[in-house]
């Protein structure tokens, strides 16, 4: 393979150390939380972003109303 390049038995060789550190529980274990997390973190990427065009669409009408009340 070329220079710089990751080949798949360095990939393995990767894999077993991990494997022998955390064990296959703890892996799993670390894999569900890190999915728990993304996809609370989309839902509140998403949720944000719902609120933030709301609030968007509110924000030019409010300064328009009162400026309508100065006069």
């Amino acid at each position: 393979m070329g220079m710089g390049g990751i080949s798949i038995w360095q990939l393995l060789i990767i894999l077993a150390i991990v494997i022998m550190l955390f064990g296959t529980k703890r892996l799993r274990t670390m894999g569900s939380d890190l999915g728990s997390a993304v996809k609370g973190f989309r839902k509140t990427m998403k949720d944000d972003g719902t609120a933030d065009t709301a609030a968007g669409k509110e924000q030019p009408e409010e300064p328009a109303a009162s400026v309508e009340k100065d006069k």
